[in-house]
């Protein structure tokens, strides 16, 4: 938490709230901030200034380049002849898609983009290489592998996004970050300031610096990475239960467009992965995902913070079951507000994402999935969460394929209130192009052979390690 006051008088509302105000709107801060006005303080009368109900518009700030700074970055960008650009969420923060695309096509360079940072060009841009780093696409992975330099833009450069520091320690790296701790990171050179002021003076200073064969390779792997998108979210083989990939598909193909265009949301579990490297954002924000704590249960309250802000756009949540049954009541708000979402539950009946860390970490499959807890033999384990839905006021039905998902989701567009769709999912498939490794910490010594495999995969990764 930033900011918090408890309010112990009503005229402290004069300072308190400019300054909660200042937090949530500072491009460093970025909120958020928590006003607290007890009971007793509620009750009293307070005659309030006519001025303070007219504030002046709240004007984000650009803070500019040190000019040596600047000197210094640009020289190095006019030294790389085959850089990558990671577009974290500062970007959006700044409004700096644009200046992003008019940077990657003057200078050359491919945009790879975080958890936080995609949609800040679009999916279908030629330098556009896709997700990077743990989650990340085998077309922006392979171009960090042997990057001359990296170009850090508004990101916070965390455990997921570099591959726990392990997949581009052979770059330089250049961090350009409006908050002074991040644009310090990993020893990096740093320039300090906003993302769209550095962007465009770093293109009209630097013009073109990557080597043509460097930018037609990268154009050449993301189409190849496009195309490959297409056949994970489209093939779905006959007789097999499907996975995120097949879901993210059919939620993408639902339709050409809407107005104010679709704003998927999500958090936490084995979906966050697959959609940071299958799901299309055409338009920046359109991409809505809690992954620095990797919240359970955020999602579908989330979701209506998302459709509260922009109640134009079809909001679509993508919620596991477990993260369902963390919070879910939300949903009878959203009925209540009359602010519908489309919230699609896949069920895998259980903890699917954490069994296989725990398998891959050498461990025994242990009470993650619902049927392994379960003491009663007799016990039905299965829970109907469209029937809960439907409990809470949502218009909700279990859909058994993917046909009948994608003809439940046209359906969905068309309606005013909230909507739950269900569909059973497997655990056991997980989309293996691309990816990296993350340091997951492993037993040194133990009995287990698994446990002793793993650990040095452990040990193998910890090698590539940016010091």
């Amino acid at each position: 938490m930033h900011k918090q006051h408890r309010l112990l008088r009503p005229e402290q509302i004069l300072s308190a709230l400019p300054r909660a105000i200042q937090v949530m709107t500072d491009p460093a801060l970025c909120g958020p901030a928590c006003l607290a006005l007890p009971q007793d303080v509620q009750t009293e009368a307070f005659d309030c200034p006519e001025a303070f109900f007219h504030p002046d518009v709240i004007r984000i700030r650009r803070p500019q380049p040190d000019a040596g700074e600047l000197e210094r970055a640009v020289a190095t960008l006019r030294a790389a002849r085959r850089p990558l650009l990671i577009a974290g969420g500062g970007v959006l923060y700044s409004g700096a898609s644009a200046a992003l695309a008019a940077f990657a096509e003057t200078c050359g360079i491919p945009v790879a983009e975080s958890q936080a940072g995609k949609s800040s060009l679009p999916w279908n841009h030629p330098l556009n290489v896709g997700a990077i780093g743990v989650t990340g696409s085998p077309a922006a992975n392979d171009l960090a592998r042997t990057a001359d330099l990296v170009v850090a833009v508004g990101t916070r450069l965390q455990d997921f996004t570099t591959g726990s520091h392990s997949l581009f320690g052979q770059a330089r790296l250049l961090s350009l970050n409006v908050q002074v701790i991040d644009a310090h990171k990993w020893s990096g050179q740093s320039l300090v300031c906003d993302a769209r002021v550095g962007l465009q003076r770093l293109a009209a200073a630097a013009g073109r610096v990557a080597e043509p064969a460097w930018t037609e390779r990268a154009g050449q792997a993301a189409a190849a990475w496009n195309a490959r998108v297409t056949e994970l979210t489209t093939l779905l083989p006959a007789g097999v239960v499907p996975y995120e990939a097949d879901v993210i598909g059919a939620v993408r193909d639902s339709t050409e467009d809407s107005p104010g265009g679709d704003i998927v949301v999500c958090a936490a579990g084995t979906l966050p992965a697959e959609l940071h490297k299958l799901w299309r954002a055409a338009h920046p924000g359109g991409y809505h995902m809690e992954y620095g704590y990797s919240c359970m249960g955020y999602e579908i309250a989330g979701g209506l913070g998302v459709k509260l802000a922009r109640p134009d756009a079809e909001v679509i949540v993508l919620v596991g079951d477990g993260s369902y049954l963390m919070m879910n009541s939300e949903i009878a708000t959203s009925v209540a507000l009359g602010r519908k979402l489309m919230i699609v539950v896949l069920d895998n009946r259980g903890y699917g994402c954490i069994q296989r860390l725990q398998i891959a970490a050498g461990g025994v499959r242990f009470n993650n999935l619902l049927a392994d807890c379960v003491r009663d033999a007799g016990a039905d384990v299965r829970v109907d969460f469209a029937a809960h839905a439907r409990s809470l006021g949502a218009e909700s039905v279990h859909v058994a394929s993917i046909a009948e998902l994608k003809s439940a989701l046209r359906q969905a567009r068309s309606a005013r209130r909230t909507q739950v769709l269900v569909i059973d999912t497997t655990h056991t498939r997980t989309t293996d192009d691309g990816g990296w490794w993350w340091e997951v910490a492993i037993p040194a010594v133990s009995q287990r052979r698994e446990v002793a495999d793993a650990y040095e995969q452990y040990r193998a990764g910890k090698q590539k390690q940016r010091l």
